[in-house]
């Protein structure tokens, strides 16, 4: 990694791709941080602005990406999140994961770059498997609500690999759980903001449902280790790694 010169972060300007900007350039990257600030802030990247290697675009990736010269790595972390955001922002959630990850990962077979796609648990959907390893295809509902952002990352994990292995495109691929961490928005809707947020008003705790379901919990700081060290390794072969705490 100490070789690499240029890295563009797609929702860089989210909550875990801001931290994984900060990351790469702590080590030594060219950060290019893209985003169309719908569910990202420019809050979150407050601090980079004006630190040498960081450039910020103001840009939708449902659209043809731009970026002139050279590219070593493309990290596609662009696409609402929480389920508050992908269930008012339907469409463009499957949009941004499916023309998205198009245009991303065809920037990156034009550059010759690295790729890491930012998956999700929610590939498992209703998963019947507890805990889900990646040979796990899982149970998913592709005509529910949440259905949105499930098959929007299940499409954007198939175009990945379709294009590790009819283009050669060197492809990773991350399934994030729950990430925690400072940068979260206190409107978020998971369990971790709403918890804390409930407490500091001194508001009853909700549970949801029966309150019998469970969550994998990461720091944002252990997450971008793991990203980074998966997105660092040189093993050939296209990697898919679920992220959980150990």
């Amino acid at each position: 990694m100490s070789q690499a010169k240029r890295a563009l972060v797609t929702g860089g300007a989210g909550f875990l791709g801001s931290h994984l900007c900060g990351r790469l350039m702590d080590e030594g990257l060219e950060v290019i941080c893209m985003d169309n600030l719908i569910t990202g802030s420019l809050d979150n990247i407050e601090s980079y602005f004006g630190r040498d290697g960081f450039t910020f675009v103001h840009h939708d990736v449902t659209n043809f990406i731009h970026v002139p010269g050279k590219l070593d790595y493309i990290l596609h972390f662009a696409s609402p999140a929480s389920p508050i955001d992908y269930l008012k922002l339907p469409i463009q959630t499957l949009k941004v994961g499916s023309l998205g990850t198009h245009k991303a990962i065809g920037l990156a077979k034009s550059k010759g770059a690295r790729f890491l796609l930012a998956s999700t648990s929610e590939t498992y959907g209703d998963p019947l498997v507890h805990p889900q390893t990646e040979d796990y295809w899982g149970n998913v509902n592709p005509v529910g609500p949440r259905g949105v952002y499930d098959e929007a990352k299940r499409f954007a994990e198939a175009i990945t690999m379709a294009y590790h292995r009819y283009h050669g495109v060197d492809t990773r691929i991350a399934r994030i759980f729950n990430t925690y961490g400072p940068r979260m928005r206190p409107a978020d809707g998971r369990v971790v903001s709403n918890f804390i947020v409930q407490g500091l008003r001194g508001e009853p705790i909700t549970l949801y449902g029966d309150g019998d379901q469970t969550r994998s919990f990461c720091f944002v700081e252990d997450e971008v280790e793991g990203l980074f060290r998966l997105f660092s390794s040189e093993v050939s072969e296209s990697m898919i790694l679920t992220l959980v705490p150990a």
